[in-house]
């Protein structure tokens, strides 16, 4: 469960090699611990004491097990999350965790960069999504190697996910794993996934506010990808202030700006790839 949002994570995730197309059901281990509660002992001790209890005692026990309930979360996922990290650098693999709001162009730059990079790079996918199978579909016809992941309710990938996916996509040594998140600005970011980098993606079609509508994804990642470029001669998209905004919120950011219809700023993206990976499995 992500208290941020409240999505559940009762119900079943799905993980599907779309190599064999033989789909394993896996429910994933809870690693919430949420069947606890802290409030539970005065509904039958010394009842007569607490029944009157103010609204503002009863929000601030709210609350503090709230925030008790998110770090133990995060604090379960983060261990995971280290584990992934290590089994990445073990086997020399570039991992990237791709968080962007739906609709960004996430997977056709994803087709697009695998499709032109297939005789410089090994890449595999790791796909998030709530359903449907359709965006690992537009992966696999590139030859690439893709799981997909069905969150069901749920608003974001975890480590836990990202473990079993792993165990099914089976990547090489000396390769490149792109996970593409489920699209969503708010929750993709808390959750460490074990990447070497985080990579925000933003279109032109959605206002150059968003690194500072949604501060935190902007400032937690290492890269921030502007695409679409080649639709703005017909939008009002102020490139400047969006790259302003994104180096007020965090000015480390490294930037790219690329369309993935007409080839715009991608040998800049590639490169950074390609650099990223020392040795080199086709």
């Amino acid at each position: 469960m992500c208290v941020t949002c409240g999505c559940s994570d009762d119900n079943e995730t799905t993980i599907t090699n779309m190599e064999n197309q033989h789909s394993h059901t896996h429910t994933l281990p809870d690693g919430t611990v949420i069947t606890h509660s802290h409030n539970h002992e005065h509904h039958h001790e010394n009842h007569h004491h607490h029944h009157h209890e103010s609204p503002a005692n009863v929000h601030a026990k709210i609350h503090n097990t709230t925030i008790s309930l998110e770090q133990e979360i995060l604090g379960k996922n983060n261990l995971l999350a280290a584990q992934n990290r290590g089994w990445f650098k073990g086997r020399n693999i570039l991992a990237l965790n791709l968080m962007s709001s739906p609709g960004s162009g996430k997977t056709t730059l994803l087709t697009r960069t695998i499709n032109d990079l297939k005789d410089r790079l090994n890449i595999s996918v790791i796909e998030g999504d709530q359903e449907t199978t359709n965006d690992a579909e537009k992966i696999k016809s590139t030859g690439c190697k893709v799981v997909q992941i069905n969150t069901g309710t749920g608003c974001h990938l975890d480590a836990s996910m990202i473990e079993k996916g792993l165990q099914e996509l089976n990547p090489p040594l000396d390769s490149v794993v792109m996970i593409e998140n489920v699209g969503n600005l708010v929750c993709p970011a808390l959750f460490d996934l074990g990447e070497a980098a985080k990579v925000v993606i933003l279109s032109v079609t959605e206002g150059e506010d968003k690194p500072i509508k949604y501060p935190h994804i902007f400032r937690a990642s290492d890269i921030m990808i502007i695409t679409k470029i080649d639709l703005l001669p017909y939008l009002q998209f102020d490139v400047q202030k969006c790259i302003e905004y994104a180096k007020q919120v965090n000015p480390k950011i490294q930037i790219f700006q690329v369309s993935a219809i007409n080839g715009e700023g991608l040998d800049e993206w590639y490169g950074f790839l390609s650099s990223k990976v020392s040795v080199v499995s086709c």
